[in-house]
């Protein structure tokens, strides 16, 4: 589920508070206001779940020294500022502290919405990598939640182990919503580095100078730059493809004086939100062979057969706990459909399609079927053209019916056998056949 974003207006100004509190309410976002620094800051911590709209000049402490102190303690909390007309200066240094961006007065209300909505996709990025961390805190429970048992899987799971204890930089290469950034975590967490710190960002979330701040400084009012606070450990770049050509010569030279081994690893994961345009394009030669010694592709999900049925069935589980009610039961055709779909958005599709039909199960209309080809409209037909050989259909959807039967009776073999009409020679065989282990459902 999605952390609920709030934006944290703060203006001594009572009638300014309330506009901008009233049109971001009316743009759709969840506001909270306060009337001054001192009083936000009881409420604001590190990992507040939302991002700050102040003004810069208010009584008692400014917004300057009220930016300064978020970014001391939250140096990923996107503040946007609003100065007065003239002020630009001071906006400028605002910026060099660390804010978002800024607005100056009077403005437009529509360019608020704008900066609002980028500034909560960046502090959702955030939020999320960092509540991944705390997750992930060994390489064992990482490893499980790559989830799959097709060849794709079984090969990136061990290149994961094995790239996971070497020193070089990595590249992670895939389309969109096949879990890089899991990837990135595990590669981190299975490595000697485990210990140390795992620092992201996102080259695409900030403009070139607000980059090149958060990246290489310079270190002041308690903010510290990214390639020092992830030394020793990992910096991982999302969205490495966007970043500008005068960051890239300063990262490569920062590669340059680690040295061999380097003393921080970096994993650079590209989002081929551009495929026709090449990494080797985007990127300077000299830093691209640096950063893509070691590669790892991530597979689509439509090339990893019966792990769609598996992976539905484990999230409308999940999905099911939450928001209490029954899983839905997918049929032999619903489990083909599954299996058909091109799936454009991968894992992270599959997600929303498992909630959504979660969602229709409870209220006891709808079906897998029309799920599908509503997400997938705008892509295409719903259904690939490839086709599979009629028993990998089979035999997928029978694994996946003893594996749901398994789980509900709790590995009551006596249970399944009744439920599903067979002896225990033939449901041994099968289970055998399938991987599928008694001792994981008890």
């Amino acid at each position: 589920m999605a952390l609920s974003m709030k934006v944290a207006i703060v203006d001594d100004e009572a009638d300014m508070r309330a506009s901008i509190s009233q049109w971001l309410a009316l743009s759709g976002f969840d506001t909270v206001t306060f009337g001054s620094a001192e009083e936000a800051l009881k409420v604001i911590g590190p990992d507040f779940q939302g991002v700050v709209v102040s003004d810069i000049k208010m009584p008692g402490m400014d917004g300057m020294a009220f930016l300064k102190r978020l970014m001391s303690q939250d140096s990923g909390l996107p503040v946007i500022m609003i100065t007065g007309h003239g002020d630009v200066p001071m906006a400028v240094e605002a910026m060099r502290v660390g804010a978002f961006d800024f607005l100056e007065k009077p403005f437009n209300p529509d360019r608020m919405t704008e900066l609002a909505k980028k500034a909560t996709q960046a502090r959702r990025m955030t939020l999320d990598n960092r509540a991944l961390r705390r997750e992930l805190s060994d390489g064992s429970t990482i490893m499980k939640k790559l989830v799959g048992s097709s060849p794709a899987m079984d090969r990136l799971r061990e290149d994961i182990l094995d790239l996971g204890q070497a020193d070089s930089h990595v590249l992670i290469d895939g389309e969109t919503g096949t879990g890089k950034t899991l990837v990135a975590h595990a590669l981190h967490a299975v490595g000697p580095r485990a210990s140390k710190k795992f620092v992201s960002i996102s080259c695409a979330a900030w403009s070139e100078d607000q980059l090149a701040a958060k990246l290489f400084g310079p270190a002041e009012d308690g903010v510290i730059p990214l390639v020092e606070e992830a030394r020793g450990g990992t910096l991982c770049l999302e969205d490495i493809e966007a970043l500008p050509n005068p960051l890239q010569a300063r990262l490569l030279t920062f590669i340059n004086e680690q040295g061999l081994p380097p003393e921080t690893r970096i994993i650079a994961i590209r989002n081929q939100h551009a495929p026709d345009v090449t990494l080797e394009q985007a990127l300077r030669s000299d830093l691209y062979y640096r950063l893509g010694a070691m590669t790892i592709v991530l597979p689509p999900l439509r090339a990893r057969g019966e792990d769609i049925l598996q992976l539905f069935t484990r999230l409308s589980e999940q999905f099911a706990e939450e928001y209490g009610c029954d899983a839905p039961q997918v049929t032999a055709q619903e489990a083909a459909q599954l299996l058909q779909a091109p799936w454009p958005g991968n894992v992270r599709q599959l997600v929303n399609i498992a909630e959504r039909a979660v969602l229709q199960n409870r209220r006891g209309s709808g079906s897998i079927a029309s799920l599908l080809m509503a997400d997938n409209e705008a892509s295409g037909p719903a259904m690939t053209t490839e086709g599979k050989p009629l028993k990998e259909y089979v035999e997928a959807f029978e694994r996946m019916l003893i594996d749901n039967t398994m789980r509900r009776h709790k590995g009551s073999i006596v249970a399944v056998m009744e439920e599903l009409c067979l002896p225990r020679r033939t449901l041994n065989e099968k289970m055998a056949k399938y991987g599928l282990v008694r001792g994981d459902y008890t």
